[in-house]
């Protein structure tokens, strides 16, 4: 059940983006939006080493940030503001300083689900975005979430990439349970060498989507997934894929895997993370 959503509110691009869909969902489930943003003055204005004599100009470029970055976030919110007006969708908006993850991890507590751009949320187009963003989000708490891009699609078709792991069955349960766009043709598809294991798997999961009254179509591709997912979810005509993860290895990849890492940096499709 979706009854609280969190929208997070980068760049002017990615937040036109996220609004519709937040309004999207906010209308089929009769549930309430709360658009935030977020300005850390600190990252905004961190220059690095200024060189001997360039203080000045050091110091005209981080006013210039820091009135780029609040001018953004003025227009993200007003459009926020304006769109659920329209819509006729229960809101509210919030303002967070100092640092955002932080803030993020509060405001989820209260939320069913996060919608933010999958490559804008801190920087508000002013200064790059860190690094694994989105990995960041999910390890510190942040989910479930619907990471959008920065052109707006109705989901007709959802690819659910599943591994058979534990987080990704996780993933795969929390979508069901949402039924976020119950018309949408659903995809299980698995990446296994193993034909008879991959279709075991399959098998268990589309018993589970019975349960719940969804009639999923299924593939077994005997490729590995890093390199084969995007491809097979652009061939399919894929609208959003629901991603979990399986691998365990060093950093980022103990928690979430090469391939969920892969799919995050590279994707241009929207994902759902709850892992």
């Amino acid at each position: 059940m979706i009854k609280r959503i969190l929208v997070g509110l980068g760049s002017l691009e990615y937040a036109r983006t996220a609004t519709a869909k937040a309004i999207e969902l906010a209308k089929t489930h009769d549930a309430e939006l709360t658009g935030v943003t977020l300005f850390d003055a600190d990252r905004l204005d961190d220059m690095g080493p200024i060189p001997i004599g360039a203080g000045q100009l050091a110091k005209e470029l981080k006013e210039s940030r820091l009135k780029d970055a609040s001018d953004v976030i003025r227009a993200a919110e007003s459009c926020f503001s304006e769109q659920c007006d329209r819509a006729k969708v229960k809101y509210q908006v919030q303002r967070e300083t100092g640092d955002p993850l932080e803030a993020l991890v509060s405001l989820t507590r209260y939320h069913d689900l996060v919608i933010c751009g999958l490559q804008s949320l801190f920087e508000h187009s002013v200064v790059d975005e860190p690094p694994d963003v989105l990995a960041m989000l999910i390890q510190e708490g942040i989910r479930p979430l619907l990471a959008v891009t920065d052109e707006d699609r109705p989901i007709k078709r959802v690819l659910i990439a599943y591994s058979g792991s534990m987080e990704s069955a996780k993933t795969m349960r929390q979508f069901v349970h949402f039924r976020m766009w119950p018309e949408a043709k659903l995809r299980i598809v698995t990446f296994q060498e193993d034909k008879k294991t991959g279709e075991a798997r399959l098998a268990k999961a589309v018993e589970y989507f019975h349960a719940h009254g969804l009639q999923p179509e299924t593939e077994c591709v005997p490729e590995p997934p890093r390199d084969h997912l995007l491809p097979y979810a652009d061939a399919w005509g894929a609208d959003l894929i629901v991603l979990g993860n399986s691998a365990k290895n060093m950093l980022l990849r103990r928690i979430f895997g090469e391939t969920a890492l892969h799919v995050m940096r590279n994707s241009e499709l929207p994902l759902f993370l709850a892992q």
